[in-house]
This record gives C-alpha cells, structure tokens and sequence, in this order.
C-alpha cells in the first residue's frame, strides 16, 4: 500500500510535466524530424529521474528541502546573496514561462472541444486556479486532472502502436544523438518540457517524511511512464503532415481511433493545461518560501501574503499571456526552450548540494556514477543551451546561422570551462570537515 500512495504521489511531477508544452514539442520534433529526435526524449527522461533521485534523498538525508539547502550553504556574503538571487530569479522566471504555455494550452484544448473563445477560456482557466491555489487544495485537484491526462497518454501510446512504426528508424531516433539543421531550439525544448527546474524543488519538498526506498519507487514510475508517453506523442506526430497543429494531431487521433477522440483529446489537453497551471505557481511559491522564509510559520504560511503573492504573480502571467492572443505554439515552444536554458543553473547547485558533506554527511554523499550522470547531464544541457543562445543572437544581429562544426566546438569549450572549476569545487566540498551535520528535525 506504501508504494501505491508513493506512486500516486509522485504522479504530481508527471502531470506537471506532461501538459501541453510536452504535446507541442514532442509532436512538432516528430511532424519536423519524424524519430530523428526520440534520444532527446530518452535523454531527458533518464536526467529527469536522475535529477529528482538526487533532490529528493537531499531531502531525506539531510532534512532539508533543496531551496533551504540552498540558503544554508549560500547565506552569506554579495556572493551568496547573488547565488540565492540568480537560483531564485530563474525557478520563478522558468515557472511564469511554464504558466504562459500551461494556460495557452489549456485555453487551445478548451477553443478545440467547444469552440469556446481562448480569451474566455483563458479567464475561466485563470479562476479556477486561483480558487484552488487560495484554498488550498492544489494537489488533490492536481492528481484528479492527471487521470484524465493518463487516459489521453494512454490514447497516444496506443496510436503510435497502431502506427507501426519500423522498428530500427525508433532505435536509431533514441540510441544516435544528432541534431538537424533548424531542430536545437526543439531540442531545448523536449528536454525542458521533461526535466523542469521548477520540478525540482517542488519533488524535494514532497520527499518530507518519506522513506528513500519508497520514493525512489514512485518517483521511477512516474517519470518512466511521463517518459514513455512524451516519446508515443512523438512517434504520432510523425503523421502529421504539413506544419503542426492541435487540429492536425487530432485528427491522425481521430482517423486511427475514431471521432470520439477529439473531444478526449480536447479535455486531455485543458486538463493537462490546467492542472500544470495549478503546480507551476505553487511550486514558485513553495520555492521562495523554502529560500527566503523565516522559521516563523505565520510570516510565509500557506495563507500569507507573501506566499500567495507569489503564485498569484506567476499565475497573473499566464493570464496575461492568454488574454493578449499570443498563439499558442510558437509561444509554448519558446517557454520549454528557455527552461532548457535555465536547468543547466539550477542542476549545477543541486549537485553541488548532494556533495556537500556538511549536508549529505560522509556515508550519504553521491557516488561516483550519480555524480557521472549528473555532470553528463550538466554538460549536454549547457552545451545545447549555448548552441541555442549563439543562434539566437546570429539571427537578432542578422547574421547568417553559424556552421555546426564551428557552434559545437565554441559550446564545447565554453563547458568546459565551466565544468572544470565545477568539478575542483565539487571535490573540495566533498572534503571539508563536517562541524554540523543537519537532522531530519530540521524544517523543509
């Protein structure tokens, strides 16, 4: 029974990641590259669960979340100021991103199933968040839409089964890592959309009181299952000819299923909008408190001002974003992008967190293989992230897109420039002498 509610609980980060960024994305790398892109998925499956392994046995070994972590490690001085402002800044900045295509997507979802205006959708979606966000019961409502959204994965893992994809072009897609002209901001993308930063701190605050082998259960479920969905929304995207559309992966649904999957696909699709639109705020919020709340309960409570300032804020950008017609897409796509830019931050201080002896304790640190894993993932996504910034700023000067040869090895040598030194600190941590080992008594 103990791993049931591990897994049920652990579904909240899969339905935060499953949502409508994952459809656009993971459908738009398939009707562009067809399986070229699946090792992407596959990739950011594997760090996904990596990541959340380690920030969640953060939390159980040393009794802290990882924004309290954080502020332990990273509390005095300019530099530790500026360390808790730059983690800070990027969750709420990557989470008000996340919102503005939760809610583009959920309001699209609603516009396909009713006909209903976006903007009024838009409205209705907004309201019913910030209901549940202020009373206070966002995860149950969260674990409700996530079932619904199941239903939808499970249609999609069936019709990429009906599709009968050749089984060597999926092999290859997965297993040989290459990206196409025109694919790395995609790229970005599926990872972003799979391994959210936000994620992070919002699975390190739910691993409170749980045991490390239960966890690590719930946590290989969801996010293997979130994995195996996202890279099915892949394989049916293959179908969609010309450019990509919610109406025209509803209708490769329609034509394998039957007509009755527009209106599922319709409801899958604001579920999934609505219920990552209830977890992206809350997780800004619950982060900001776990990084700058005092241990005075009352000051950033569930119900206080500051708290609720926060995911009313975040919130409020998704609204705004819905409300002004910025098309659903592009927009979505560029959120998940600049999430992919952001994890590279967010991953570095959680795996120095994890070598930290004062935290981890001497038996309790990452292994060798963890610490392998991590440091890979570091790397590819800097790399990538990079890549993309070195596009981006060719095309705003006007100037014609580098070569890959010359991008890759630029982003290359700007990692490992930042690796090395990562890596010397990450040692250095991992032999100071420990003066205070924190306890599970401490707060999250």
């Amino acid at each position: 029974m103990r791993l049931v509610w591990s897994i049920l609980s652990w579904s909240v980060i899969a339905a935060a990641f499953i949502g409508p960024g994952t459809v656009t994305a993971a459908a738009s790398a398939g009707a562009g590259f067809r399986y070229t892109l699946l090792w992407a998925l596959l990739f950011s499956t594997l760090a996904c669960l990596l990541l959340q392994e380690a920030s969640a046995r953060l939390t159980v070994v040393s009794g802290r979340s990882l924004g309290r972590a954080l502020r332990m490690q990273y509390s005095g001085g300019l530099s530790g100021a500026v360390v808790l402002a730059l983690v800070l800044g990027a969750v709420v900045l990557g989470c008000a991103a996340y919102e503005a295509g939760n809610i583009l997507g959920g309001a699209a979802g609603a516009a396909l199933g009713t006909g209903m205006d976006p903007r009024l959708a838009t409205a209705i979606s907004g309201g019913i968040a910030a209901l549940l966000l202020w009373f206070g019961r966002p995860h149950t409502v969260a674990r409700m839409l996530g079932a619904f959204v199941a239903v939808m994965g499970l249609a999609f893992l069936y019709t990429a089964w009906r599709l009968g994809p050749a089984p060597l072009d999926v092999l290859r897609g997965a297993f040989v890592p290459t990206v196409p002209a025109g694919s790395s901001l995609l790229v970005l993308g599926l990872i972003g959309t799979t391994v959210v930063p936000y994620n992070l701190f919002l699975g390190s605050v739910l691993a409170h009181g749980q045991k490390l082998s239960d966890l690590r259960v719930g946590l290989a479920v969801s996010v293997l299952l979130g994995g195996l969905i996202s890279m099915g929304v892949l394989v049916v995207g293959t179908s969609v000819s010309g450019s990509f559309s919610f109406e025209a992966l509803v209708d490769v649904l329609a034509a394998r299923l039957g007509p009755w999957t527009r209106s599922m696909f319709a409801g899958g699709l604001y579920a999934a909008g609505l219920s990552s639109a209830i977890t992206a705020p809350l997780a800004a919020a619950l982060t900001a408190r776990s990084m700058l709340g005092a241990r005075d309960e009352r000051s950033w409570g569930d119900r206080s001002w500051r708290f609720r300032s926060v995911w009313a804020g975040v919130l409020a950008t998704g609204v705004a974003f819905g409300l002004a017609g910025v098309q659903p897409i592009p927009a979505i796509l560029l959120a998940q992008a600049l999430n992919g830019v952001l994890l590279p931050l967010v991953a570095v201080f959680l795996l120095l967190a994890v070598n930290d002896v004062r935290l981890m304790g001497r038996a309790e640190l990452n292994g060798r293989w963890a610490n392998g894993g991590m440091v890979i993932v570091v790397g590819a996504t800097i790399v990538l992230g990079i890549t993309g910034v070195f596009r981006a700023a060719a095309a705003a000067a006007g100037l014609p897109p580098p070569g890959e040869r010359e991008l890759l090895l630029a982003s290359a040598a700007v990692t490992a420039l930042i690796v090395w030194p990562l890596t010397r600190r990450l040692m250095a941590q991992r032999e100071l002498p420990i003066r205070r080992k924190l306890t599970r008594g401490d707060r999250p």
